[in-house]
């Protein structure tokens, strides 16, 4: 294995990392001494607003449903491999609902800018899952990557 070093993404490198759109893990705070409630999502990121968006499929009997509601603080960490080694980003907030009343808002507006990829994981019909958007102002967003030594 090659010995490797980091280097912080400024906030260019974070963009084009990100690009419109891509996979990540969000987590919830679940409290002290207990394990962050995660899950894979699908984000679309704007750049111009630097905020994060997602289409969060919410069961109504499904444990997802509480930690969205409770508005519990939040990170995202986007990872991912590359030619010239892993890349990786970090953000942190709480997440927002984006409803219809938003529109014309600039939640609105950076929502129309990304780019969510579409992806089936989901244990029932499609039918039986209620889908929201959601947005993430990152309070603190921090990006690393790898450098060979």
């Amino acid at each position: 294995m090659a010995s490797t070093d980091t280097v912080e993404l400024d906030e260019d490198d974070r963009a084009s990392f990100l690009g419109v759109g891509g996979t990540g893990v969000l987590s919830f705070g679940t409290g002290v001494g207990q394990a962050p409630y995660s899950l894979p999502v699908s984000y679309g990121y704007d750049e111009a607003s630097g905020a994060f968006y997602f289409r969060l499929g919410i069961a109504a009997d499904g444990e997802k449903a509480g930690y969205v509601e409770d508005r519990r603080p939040v990170s995202l960490v986007v990872h991912r491999e590359t030619d010239a080694g892993w890349h990786s980003v970090v953000a942190r907030g709480q997440l927002q609902e984006v409803t219809e009343s938003a529109i014309g808002s600039d939640a609105m507006q950076g929502l129309g800018r990304v780019e969510i990829p579409l992806v089936d994981i989901f244990d029932r019909p499609t039918e039986e899952i209620t889908f929201r958007f959601y947005r993430l102002e990152p309070t603190s967003v921090s990006g690393r990557r790898e450098v060979p030594r």
